[in-house]
């Protein structure tokens, strides 16, 4: 890719990411396009479909939680290592509103161009998941879906403004319903003082 063009796709990709975080996911490409002071056809050369800009958007960030996925499943206890992941996974798909939804139907869309990453990500975590089980601190009656599930529930918590202030309580109350032995206690206090009603 040419000098010149590889600063157009990272400044179309710099707008994306700005007015995705402010707008959400369905944010009008025009716009993105208008923003970044080209035509909407040369968003679409570089990226031709809504998925592709955000695959390009989230690589990076979908290869980090990967690599912090690997490093847990050796460095850390197995339960401390899935509270973890599931932490940094939360807090990374509220900063994008509406990823969630996009990545659940990508993860059944061999088409979609966000489907290699979301199946990598979700296996990723099955992957701590199946490693808390097998030590006997994680229930086994729920798989990789359903974290990925769990993940997607608690991102859309934060993303309300008035369930927001109640989204730290509510992951430490999901962690400790995924583990099954004293680690769930761990997790409590993590989020700050209780929330009351």
């Amino acid at each position: 890719m040419r000098a010149d063009a590889r600063k157009n796709r990272d400044h179309l990709l710099a707008v994306a990411g700005a007015a995705i975080t402010e707008q959400g996911v369905e944010v009008s490409l025009r716009d993105i396009a208008r923003t970044a002071g080209v035509g909407l056809a040369t968003l679409l050369r570089h990226f031709p479909t809504r998925e592709a800009l955000l695959e390009a958007l989230l690589h990076t960030s979908f290869d980090e939680l990967t690599a912090k996925a690997a490093e847990l499943e050796t460095s850390d206890s197995p339960e401390d290592a899935l509270v973890s992941w599931l932490r940094d996974c939360t807090a990374w798909t509220t900063e994008y509103r509406g990823v969630t939804v996009l990545m659940a139907a990508a993860i059944e869309d061999t088409e979609s161009a966000l489907h290699a990453s979301c199946v990598t990500l979700r296996a990723a975590g099955a992957r701590l998941l199946t490693r808390a089980q097998g030590a006997g601190t994680a229930r086994t009656d729920i798989d990789g879906t359903d974290l990925f599930a769990l993940v997607a529930a608690l991102a859309w918590l934060g993303d309300q403004p008035s369930l927001a202030p109640r989204a730290d309580h509510l992951f430490d109350v999901v962690a400790s319903a995924i583990l099954t032995g004293s680690a769930s206690s761990d997790t409590e206090g993590e989020g700050g003082p209780r929330a009351s009603g």
